[in-house]
């Protein structure tokens, strides 16, 4: 089928380039790195898998909405058609069962194309625990913080913008 009309033929051939850049995967690190001028208490560091949680929980939130990722231990922007460079940036642990967990983690990420900015966010999640919290230990609050994150970053992927403010920052 041949289209005469100029106009018609650059918005299928534009809509043709979209889907086909959306298709591409998007490479990540895995573990997620923790950003170097972080100030994370070391039992986070040590005792948490936070690092590889959510880079699992953003690969299985993507897999939802057909965004493919693929794993590295380190990432460069101009490496393969799509990056996602995320590091977690903070992330604290105050109280405990007894008295009330309040912990959160913080999240930043720049989305490459081809070497090209096209997007970036800063997320944040916040968890009281949620129920039977007086059970939970202080990790697996942190691994509900970075679940919730994993999903806002995979929305995010399927409609990325500039200077987005996710989670609980919205």
């Amino acid at each position: 089928m041949r289209i005469h009309h100029p106009f018609i033929a650059a918005l299928i051939s534009a809509a043709a380039c979209q889907f086909a850049q959306a298709a591409d995967p998007v490479l990540m690190p895995k573990p997620v790195p923790f950003a170097s001028a972080n100030q994370i208490a070391g039992n986070i560091k040590r005792e948490c898998t936070i690092q590889d949680q959510l880079a699992d929980y953003i690969g299985e939130y993507a897999a939802e909405k057909n965004i493919k990722v693929n794993f590295a231990e380190t990432v460069a922007p101009d490496s393969a058609a799509q990056v996602l460079e995320v590091q977690i940036e903070d992330s604290e642990s105050r109280g405990n069962a007894f008295i009330g967990h309040r912990k959160s983690t913080t999240a930043t990420g720049t989305l490459y194309r081809r070497g090209e900015r096209i997007g970036s966010f800063t997320a944040r999640r916040d968890s009281m625990g949620g129920m039977f919290a007086g059970y939970k230990g202080s990790c697996s609050v942190l691994g509900r913080t970075v679940k919730t994150l994993g999903k806002d970053i995979a929305e995010w992927l399927a409609a990325p913008s500039m200077d987005a403010q996710l989670g609980d920052l919205k």
